[in-house]
């Protein structure tokens, strides 16, 4: 005796008596005591159905019974009815013995009143056979169903390619130690991105003047030095777009020679020569951020300058304009901040929005970093939030709703030591009265940057907790959206000095690189999953 189990989830195109009518969704089923007593007699129990129980689950037993057993839906789902369009069933078949070349259908699925097939599970010797109606009308018949154990994901092949009836979802299972990169110094920033047609970079930004900042390529799943750049003691590099051009600016926090000037340059990708090449420079003091962004096909990008000279925190930070004419960026719009850190720009339907960091006032870390939205074609106020030494937002989206993390860094005031051990908040647009509203304090270790990533329909965030007071080697942390609960710890990794989280996928897999500002040692680690 052979035994055959399988699960199916039916995927339909609509409704059972029409395809082209609309379909209304039918959960409340009814009891399948009362359906076992029911079929098909309307009423008079019928010879060889069962309901069986175990362990709080209920089905029907079918044994010993000749011939077909048909029913309407209606007397399966009881308030409407319409087959659904998604529909369970798990069987358990036995077979003693079957003919050569014949087949038995195990179920099927029929107009109303005709003999057209809509779906159709059918076994022979050899094969399981699943036959339905395509949105065509086209019967489709050769197939074979897959159950991927190892992603629990049920797959059709329809003869030409698999295609997944039971989405297969990634979740994170561990992470893997996977990369040692080791840099020409300490590094402040990492930034990846992916040129098309010539692979995937990151650009690192290292604080010796000495050796420059290095661009890595991916190349056989490592980061392989590819290009070196002069910079003095860069902080952050940011890559962007302007009319399909593709752009890198470094933000240097150093002039250049003693008392010299503190400039930041931008580097334009030359597709001939396959490197990035000077072309444009901007002052800059300080400056710790780049972001770049479009407002109504009009390209933007925002300078962080954290200070004039070293003690001036009170300065502006500057929002540059693309001159399509020169080709270049121009002075647009100036704000006041404190000790920026960090600019961030996201979208919240038709209105534009750029949040800062403020670290310091030149007293105090407690000090409101400021959210800005766009009207008549400037940046202008929109909510102040206390933060303590900001150095980073981070804005992401589960679902309809709208979330902005900061990263804390320490609680400073002008006498007295600086405390480390701090809540780092998240923050959700309430719709209502239109303000972000805390939604979830997180204790962190100095935090200097937050980084949302999604694996399959999971979300997560990781944290890099930089320093606790005494020591730079701490635990960095990956969070996992828990609905209700917020974010919950899942994983902790070892790093030093932490300073920026990376995540990014390639052929090879998916993976997570985070830079240090302690040592000339970066790591990159892979993702698991299963």
């Amino acid at each position: 005796m052979s035994t055959v189990l399988f699960i199916f989830l039916l995927i339909l195109f609509g409704p059972h008596r029409s395809f082209a009518g609309s379909w209304r969704p039918c959960t409340d089923l009814v009891p399948l005591d009362l359906l076992s007593r029911a079929l098909p007699g309307h009423g008079q129990a019928f010879p060889g159905v069962h309901m069986v129980q175990h362990k709080g689950a209920r089905g029907l037993q079918l044994s010993g019974t000749k011939g077909d057993i048909s029913f309407p839906a209606s007397q399966l789902f009881v308030n409407c009815d319409f087959f659904p369009e998604e529909f369970s069933i798990v069987v358990t078949l036995k077979v003693s013995h079957l003919a050569n070349k014949k087949n038995e259908y195990i179920f099927t699925l029929v107009e109303d009143n005709s003999a057209q097939l809509l779906l159709g599970l059918r076994f022979s010797q050899e094969k399981l056979h699943l036959l339905f109606l395509g949105p065509t009308g086209k019967e489709y018949e050769q197939g074979q169903l897959w159950f991927d154990t190892l992603r629990k994901g049920l797959l059709l092949c329809d003869g030409q390619a698999w295609t997944s009836l039971i989405g297969e979802k990634q979740r994170l299972d561990y992470v893997e130690d996977y990369q040692d990169l080791h840099t020409n110094s300490e590094t402040f920033d990492v930034e990846v991105f992916q040129i098309p047609s010539v692979g995937l970079f990151a650009a690192m930004a290292n604080r010796e003047a000495r050796h420059g900042s290095v661009i890595y390529k991916w190349d056989g799943g490592r980061f392989e030095p590819y290009q070196n750049i002069s910079t003095t003691e860069a902080l952050a590099w940011k890559y962007f777009t302007v009319d399909k051009k593709m752009f890198l600016a470094v933000a240097d926090s150093r002039g250049h020679g003693e008392g010299g000037q503190e400039l930041s340059a931008i580097y334009k990708w030359s597709p001939r020569k396959l490197r990035f090449l000077h072309y444009q420079t901007l002052e800059t003091h300080c400056a710790r951020d780049w972001e770049a962004f479009q407002i109504q096909g009009e390209a933007f990008l925002a300078v962080a300058n954290h200070r004039a000279g070293d003690n001036n925190h009170n300065i502006d930070s500057v929002i540059y304009k693309w001159n399509p004419g020169t080709k270049a960026f121009e002075v647009n719009q100036t704000i006041q901040t404190s000790g920026a850190y960090d600019w961030e720009f996201f979208t919240v339907g038709p209105y534009y929005f750029l949040v800062v960091a403020n670290t310091f006032n030149g007293v105090t870390t407690h000090i409101d970093s400021t959210i800005y939205i766009w009207l008549g074609g400037r940046f202008q106020r929109f909510q102040d939030i206390k933060t303590f030494g900001a150095t980073d937002w981070e804005m992401f989206r589960i679902g309809s709703r709208v979330f902005l993390a900061v990263a804390n860094s320490q609680r400073l005031y002008e006498r007295g030591p600086g405390v480390y051990a701090i809540n780092s908040t998240i923050y959700e647009l309430d719709m209502m009265t239109k303000t972000f509203l805390k939604f979830q304090d997180i204790i962190t270790y100095s935090a200097l940057d937050w980084e949302f990533f999604t694996l399959g329909d999971e979300k997560f965030l990781v944290v890099a907790n930089s320093y606790d007071g005494t020591s730079y080697s701490l635990n960095s942390v990956i969070y996992r959206w828990q609905g209700y609960e917020g974010f919950v710890p899942i994983h902790h990794l070892p790093t030093i000095g932490c300073r920026d989280w990376e995540y990014f996928t390639s052929a090879e897999g998916i993976y997570l690189i985070y830079s240090s500002a302690r040592e000339p040692l970066s790591k990159v680690f892979k993702l698991k999953t299963y």
